[in-house]
């Protein structure tokens, strides 16, 4: 399975911390194992399926900091007695399971060629 250094290195990935990755990449790795069962799932390249992990566990990653209420921008501030409210990123984006269904599968074909039926 893809490890944390090639997250790093090879696909440049900064938004996963080195104590979430195991979680995220079998997590990601579970995804692509079910498109696999799917699909006709194809690598054009050698790392092709190590990046798509990559992606994948990024998007997981989004989601899930999304669902928990981090991030977001300022929905509202006083400036007597200092308050600031903020919005979470889900007020802002689809986090619907059928929008991160879709978003995962658009990680995954980055990387690797997939198809339906036949080709």
């Amino acid at each position: 399975m893809t490890d944390f250094e090639f997250y790093r290195t090879q696909y440049m990935g900064d938004s996963i911390a080195e104590a979430d990755f195991p979680r995220l990449i079998r997590r990601a790795g579970e995804t692509l194992a079910r498109y696999k069962r799917i699909y006709s799932v194809t690598s054009p390249q050698e790392d092709a399926e190590a990046m798509a992990l990559c992606a994948i566990a990024d998007a997981l990653a989004y989601y899930d900091a999304a669902l928990n209420g981090a991030g977001g921008a300022v929905s509202s501030a006083s400036i007597g007695s200092v308050s600031v409210s903020y919005a979470g990123a889900a007020s802002v984006a689809d986090l619907s399971q059928s929008a991160q269904d879709a978003e995962l599968f658009r990680c995954a074909c980055l990387y690797l060629d997939i198809y339906r039926g036949c080709c």
